[in-house]
């Protein structure tokens, strides 16, 4: 941080104090949100958006706020560059108070926060070179700065073939590549991503969120992004924030919010990740075992809570008889090894039951679904 940036976000004396009153555990967050409330005004009255957020966002990380629509995702992340005045509460960025900033000092706060759209928002009469040039020119850098730092981050983006292209002329990826270099010209210490991939398609959300996690690397940003996708949360998240109607329902690292989610808003945006009971299984599944070659159903979960592998040699061998696999699969998020197996499990010598116990050893949800003949 210049000398002269760091003079304008100086704590103001009667600010100082008030850090003895923070957690000390949290006086090194990047960011923290503290009792934040924000409430619209609408046809019918006003509308709360925000309840009490408490917070805080680690330097470094890459923190994840995912809901449903209307849940309050914009709105918060929206605060942080104060593009949303909150309507209580306050908003910390290394430890001060950005609520009372005055023009000069949200415009020093703003080129220090760097913020790419679902949508882009590219001039489309300016080509590649001049969008991400735009902010150096409006800031009144040197040309030759100005000319210096696009070439540097059309290189980090790998757009430099395309700089004299319009955005008509790019892919929907080729044009995020584009907002995020914008979104990097005056070197930001934060990047917000406001729903950033969800009009592209699967194979370009890969590859966009690739870009993220490399610019996080090298760059050290603090990256905050909104998403209704689970799945981009698996993918470059460190820890994850779910929202429901303006209230933290649920929150932690991204491995423990999958392996074992508690709220039901939680466990709904995790459904499509999820391998649901074949329809043609649950339809042949019974209550009680109407034969002896009757074949009891497991269903084991993996919750991350011990990072091995499962041995499935030693699980299939406790459980005895003939163990067929009949769907699931175990991933790796975060060096945590999470999933599900559905297993059937015949001529065994023990109950059902006592298959549950033993299956117990090597997952940490183990439940008896019935009996298939």
């Amino acid at each position: 941080m210049t000398a002269a940036i760091q003079r304008r976000l100086e704590i103001p004396e009667p600010q100082r104090a008030e850090r003895t009153e923070l957690h000390p555990e949290l006086n090194h967050a990047h960011v923290r949100f503290i009792g934040l409330g924000k409430t619209y005004n609408g046809q019918q009255g006003p509308v709360a958006a925000l309840h009490g957020i408490d917070l805080a966002i680690q330097r470094g990380e890459v923190f994840g706020i995912i809901g449903r629509s209307g849940a309050g995702k914009s709105s918060l992340i929206r605060t942080i560059n104060r593009l949303e005045q909150p309507s209580s509460g306050r908003v910390l960025i290394d430890q001060v108070d950005i609520g009372e900033f005055d023009e000069d000092r949200l415009v020093a706060l703003r080129r220090r926060i760097g913020m790419i759209f679902q949508h882009f928002n590219l001039m489309s009469a300016k080509t590649v070179w001049q969008n991400v040039e735009l902010p150096l020119k409006v800031a009144g850098v040197p040309k030759e700065q100005r000319e210096q730092k696009v070439r540097e981050l059309l290189e980090l983006v790998g757009l430099q073939a395309k700089h004299k292209a319009y955005p008509a002329q790019l892919s929907g990826g080729q044009k995020q590549r584009v907002g995020i270099a914008r979104a990097l010209v005056h070197d930001p210490q934060i990047l917000l991503c406001d729903e950033a991939t969800s009009a592209l398609d699967p194979e370009t959300t890969q590859s966009i969120l690739g870009l993220l996690r490399e610019i996080n690397r090298r760059l050290g940003l603090t990256i905050v992004l909104i998403t209704h996708e689970m799945a981009v949360i698996r993918e470059i998240c460190d820890r994850v924030v779910v929202l429901e109607h303006g209230h933290i329902v649920e929150q932690g690292p991204v491995w423990e919010v999958f392996g074992n989610p508690q709220h039901e808003v939680s466990k709904t945006l995790l459904a499509p990740l999820q391998h649901a009971l074949p329809q043609e299984l649950q339809s042949r599944l019974l209550a009680q075992a109407t034969s002896p070659d009757a074949a009891v159903v497991l269903r084991l979960q993996f919750t991350g809570s011990q990072r091995d592998e499962p041995d499935l040699a030693a699980l299939f061998s406790a459980l005895g008889g003939r163990v067929r696999l009949l769907q699931g699969g175990v991933e790796r998020i975060q060096g945590h090894a999470l999933g599900q197996l559905l297993l059937a499990v015949t001529g065994s010598p023990l109950a059902a039951e006592e298959l549950r116990q033993r299956a117990s050893h090597w997952a940490q949800q183990v439940e008896v679904l019935g009996y298939v003949v």
